[in-house]
C-alpha cells in the first residue's frame, strides 16, 4: 500500500515551517556572529564603522592576543572555573546522594520535619545580609571553597534525587539486608548504580550552574587571582577595561573596548557551546527524572 500524498494545505504549512524556523535561527544566529565578527575589529575601523560590525574588513587579532598572551588573567580564571565545576559537582552529589538516601527511608525518625525544615529554605532566606556575615565568620571569605561550601546541596535537586530513591523496589535492599550490607554498602553498591540516570542528569544541573554563577564570587571574593571566568567576562563588559591591569602586559595600542568585551565573550562561552550538543539530551530527560513517586 503506498504512502498518502500529502495535501496542498499540508505542503504549505510544511513550507511556512520551514521558513518560519529558519528565519528564528537566524535570528538566533546573528547577534552571536556580530559578536564573534567584532572581536576580530582593530581600533581604526571600530572607531569608523562604529561598534556593530557584521563582517569586519581585515581581521585583527588584538584583543585575543590581549586576553590571551599577554597575561594569565583568563587561564587563572579558568583554573578556578574548573575547580569549581569538577570538585563543587562532585561535592554537591556526594552531600546529595547521602541526604536524599537517608530522607528516602520510611523508617527514618523525624524525617518529615526534616523533609518540611528543607522545604523551608526553598520559600524563605535569611537575606543577603546574614550570608554575608555568616561566610565571614566561617574563615571562606576570599577562599576558593566559599564558591562550592554555601551551596553543596540544592533543596530542588534533594527532593527530586529522593523521589527517584523511593521508587526503587524496596525488595533489592531488603536483600542486600539479609546479606549483611550496612546502609553505606546499600547506598554505593546497589542504589547509586541503579540511580545513575538521575545522578547524571542532577550532577549535569549542579555542573552547569556552577558554570554560569557569577554573584557569589563577586561578593565574597577581592582577589582577582581567585575571580572565576563569568565574573571576569562581567567586569570587562561592565568597564571595557581588564580592571587589574597587573595580571597584562601593557599595550601601546589595545584594542577597542568593543573588541575587547566580544572577544571575552567568545572565550567564555566557545566550551560550553562545544560541550552542550552532547549534553542537550539529558536536559531533557531530566525534566522526568524523580517526578514519580514510589
Amino acid at each position: 500500500m503506498g504512502l498518502r500524498k500529502a495535501s496542498a494545505s499540508e505542503r504549505v504549512f510544511e513550507v511556512f515551517n520551514i521558513v518560519a524556523l529558519t528565519l528564528l535561527s537566524l535570528a538566533f544566529l546573528v547577534p552571536f556572529l556580530a559578536i564573534l565578527s567584532t572581536s576580530f575589529v582593530s581600533t581604526e575601523e571600530s572607531m569608523r564603522r562604529g561598534a556593530f560590525i557584521l563582517i569586519p574588513e581585515k581581521l585583527d587579532f588584538g584583543a585575543y592576543d590581549m586576553l590571551l598572551n599577554r597575561g594569565m588573567i583568563i587561564f587563572n580564571a579558568y583554573k578556578v572555573t574548573l575547580f569549581r565545576v569538577t570538585v563543587g559537582t562532585f561535592l554537591n552529589l556526594l552531600f546529595t546522594a547521602t541526604l536524599a538516601y537517608g530522607l528516602a527511608r520510611r523508617t527514618l525518625p523525624g524525617r518529615n520535619a526534616i523533609v518540611s525544615f528543607i522545604f523551608l529554605t526553598m520559600i524563605f532566606s535569611g537575606g543577603l545580609i546574614p550570608s554575608y556575615m555568616l561566610i565571614d565568620k566561617l574563615g571562606l571569605k576570599d577562599s576558593l571553597w566559599v564558591l562550592v561550601v554555601p551551596g553543596l546541596i540544592s533543596a530542588w535537586n534533594l527532593f527530586i534525587m529522593r523521589n527517584f530513591f523511593q521508587a526503587l523496589p524496596e525488595e533489592l535492599e531488603e536483600s542486600a539486608i539479609i546479606d549483611g550490607a550496612g546502609p553505606a554498602r546499600i547506598l554505593w553498591s546497589i542504589v547509586v548504580p541503579l540511580s545513575m540516570p538521575a545522578i547524571a542528569t542532577i550532577g549535569l544541573f549542579y555542573a552547569v550552574g556552577h558554570w554560569n554563577e557569577w554573584f557569589g564570587a563577586s561578593i565574597y571574593i577581592n582577589d582577582q587571582s581567585k575571580l572565576p571566568i563569568q565574573v571576569i567576562m562581567r567586569n570587562i563588559l561592565l568597564t571595557g577595561v581588564i580592571q587589574d591591569e597587573t595580571q597584562v602586559e601593557y599595550i601601546r595600542d589595545p584594542p577597542p573596548a568593543a573588541a575587547l568585551k566580544s572577544a571575552v565573550i567568545i572565550i567564555s562561552t566557545l566550551p560550553i557551546l562545544f560541550v552542550y550538543p552532547f549534553i542537550q539530551k539529558y536536559f531533557v530527560k531530566g525534566i522526568m527524572v524523580g517526578s514519580i513517586k514510589g
